[in-house]
């Protein structure tokens, strides 16, 4: 499939999705903003993510990621019988809890560069560093290749065989192309928000992303 048609599938498969995911988004800053009653609920998650620091965004990552997307495939009979379920736990977890503690740290960085205002100058200077540099060069392809490892049962040399040309020039930038349809929207929405929330709010986005993205598929991959 060439790079032409991989992206419009990509793109078509992603649309829905991509809509609702960013409604979801957009309600939960809503809420916070003209809610008052939901307040406290938002208070209590910003004092969490303030107390346990990268701590939080490890243990609720992991969760919100790896264990609640786990579940839901298991529970619906969407995970591979032929693989240990144990190691595809572990491997959630431990994956999603190391990339959470990754997009605190950047969402930090781009804190110390552009400050945390919720004006459309700070939000669109952060997602275009986000999206265009850290997303496109680092956290879409290696997610990407990480999950290639997984997909092939940790088997180091039929990885790095599958990681041919055909991949770099097709696969990643299909990825990428989609995964900007899909966050642009979604991290200017998550960098409206306090800081103490963002990463809170990350959370419920990617969740309900690969929840979507599981019933989109009839089979998981894994």
């Amino acid at each position: 499939m060439s790079i032409k048609n991989s992206i419009g599938a990509a793109l078509k498969q992603n649309l829905i999705p991509g809509l609702v995911l960013q409604f979801f988004a957009l309600t939960l800053v809503l809420i916070y903003f003209f809610v008052p009653t939901s307040q406290p609920i938002y208070a209590w998650f910003g004092v969490l993510k303030h107390q346990y620091g990268f701590a939080y965004a490890f243990v609720a990552t992991a969760i919100f990621g790896g264990l609640i997307p786990f579940l839901y495939l298991l529970a619906t009979g969407r995970l591979n019988p032929a693989r240990s379920y144990f190691a595809l736990l572990i491997f959630y977890l431990i994956f999603w809890g190391l990339k959470g503690i990754e997009v605190d740290f950047f969402y930090q960085l781009q804190g110390g560069w552009f400050g945390y205002e919720n004006n459309v100058k700070t939000i669109v200077l952060k997602t275009c560093v986000d999206q265009f540099i850290y997303s496109a060069f680092w956290a879409a392809p290696s997610i990407t290749i990480i999950y290639l490892w997984m997909e092939y049962g940790y088997n180091f040399r039929a990885w790095i065989n599958a990681m041919n040309k055909k991949f770099f020039s097709v696969k990643i930038p299909t990825v990428i192309l989609s995964n900007w349809m899909v966050w642009i929207p979604a991290v200017s929405i998550v960098y409206s928000m306090p800081q103490d929330l963002q990463i809170p709010l990350f959370n419920l986005v990617l969740c309900f992303w690969v929840l979507l993205l599981a019933v989109l598929n009839k089979k998981a991959n894994a």
